[in-house]
């Protein structure tokens, strides 16, 4: 018998709020985190981005001694420890694993350097800052890191749940972040992907992706410790079509939602909806609604959270997944915020007002340069 893993504990710090409820209240009410920043310290010219006004993040963490802590540091200590004190869970337990997801890291400190010089290079690995973070939890096991471009927040949740499975641990902290610099702006720039305006996934009009900043946590267990969600199946692929742009048929992303699915013991009619990437560049919603139609979702109700977080990259499949379980929980289906006139080739049933519905299940989705995908269900425990 397989092994279930449910979901005990959870945690978003952002521009939103430090908390889960306070993250999904905002969303609820159609609160976004994304405005127009005008700040030469990112980009010469303004431009609109999720990032944490000045001082906010520091007002999170006051309580938790880390003067000296990067930007991404204080974002990862904030979560984890907001999750773990929702449970009885430690890391100095020798059977709690812990997985980081990231695609960048402290490259923050690139941009802390006068001109000519460099950051010290010990600090910039991204096990250093894993290593760092684990050290102030005390953690008895070396943490694992995961960073697999922009599915790298679901493919942690993933592998600690197949940690848990094969036994190696009882349960297993997810905690995923990136933080918005010059840098992560700059390069998405260059591929001239980035939205003069808040970012319409999907949507006709739209001219590419916002990005913001933020961190998130959900803690796993083989033990349901009166937890409201379950992990269902996941699957990763890759398109193996370019490192920048993805697959032109959508097959691979499909082949990832019908083994999700599928291993799930599910069909697409038992899923409530689907949170997909939505990054709302050109190509990525373009594939991604071509995936749905080949994993017969296309009729099933679709949103992507971009419109309210940005585009968090390591964060991401973890902020949206939480995001996604209590929109299950509460019988919702979130709206695309800036959605407005289908804009891709094969018509989804993509969701751009508040849905009341009962759900048992959703499935998450994340694709990433590479070519990479990644696909979960997640699910509501009290369903099996």
């Amino acid at each position: 018998m397989i092994q279930q893993v449910f979901v005990v504990a959870d945690n978003i710090v952002g521009p939103l709020g430090s908390t889960t409820r306070e993250n999904f209240d905002r969303v609820v009410k159609g609160h976004s985190g994304i405005s127009k920043q005008d700040n030469t310290a990112y980009a010469p010219a303004p431009f609109y981005g999720a990032i944490m006004a000045p001082g906010l993040l520091d007002s999170y963490v006051a309580e938790y001694n880390i003067d000296g802590y990067t930007i991404f540091e204080k974002l990862l200590v904030t979560s984890v420890h907001q999750a773990l004190q929702q449970t009885n869970i430690s890391l100095t337990d020798k059977r709690t694993g812990f997985i980081i997801s990231t695609t960048k890291g402290n490259i923050e400190l690139l941009e802390r350097q006068p001109a000519g010089e460099h950051p010290p290079l010990e600090n910039m690995p991204l096990f250093a800052t894993a290593n760092k973070v684990a050290r102030y939890f005390k953690a008895v096991n070396t943490p694992i890191v995961v960073s697999s471009a922009c599915i790298s927040g679901l493919v942690a949740i993933l592998t600690g749940k197949r940690l848990i499975e094969s036994g190696r641990y009882d349960h297993v902290v997810v905690a995923g972040a990136d933080v918005l610099t010059r840098f992560v702006l700059s390069g998405f720039q260059s591929f001239q992907a980035v939205s003069a305006l808040p970012c319409k996934p999907f949507d006709a009009h739209r001219t590419g992706v916002t990005l913001g900043e933020g961190a998130a946590t959900v803690v796993l267990s083989r033990y349901p410790q009166q937890a409201d969600f379950i992990l269902g199946a996941g699957a990763i692929s890759n398109d193996a079509n370019h490192i920048s742009g993805p697959s032109r048929t959508g097959q691979e992303l499909a082949a990832a939602m019908q083994l999700a699915v599928g291993g799930s013991g599910l069909t697409p009619a038992d899923i409530g909806f689907v949170s997909a990437h939505g990054t709302a560049t050109l190509y990525n919603d373009e594939m991604e609604a071509k995936a749905l139609h080949h994993a017969g979702l296309n009729h099933i109700p679709v949103n992507s959270l971009k419109g309210y977080y940005g585009h968090t990259l390591g964060a991401a499949g973890i902020i949206e997944a939480i995001i996604s379980m209590q929109a299950m929980k509460a019988g919702v289906v979130l709206p695309t915020k800036g959605y407005d006139t289908p804009g891709v080739s094969m018509p989804v049933n993509v969701v751009n007002t508040l849905l009341q519905q009962p759900v048992s299940y959703f499935l998450k989705t994340v694709s990433g340069f590479g070519g990479c995908n990644a696909a979960m269900v997640f699910g509501m425990a009290n369903s099996h």
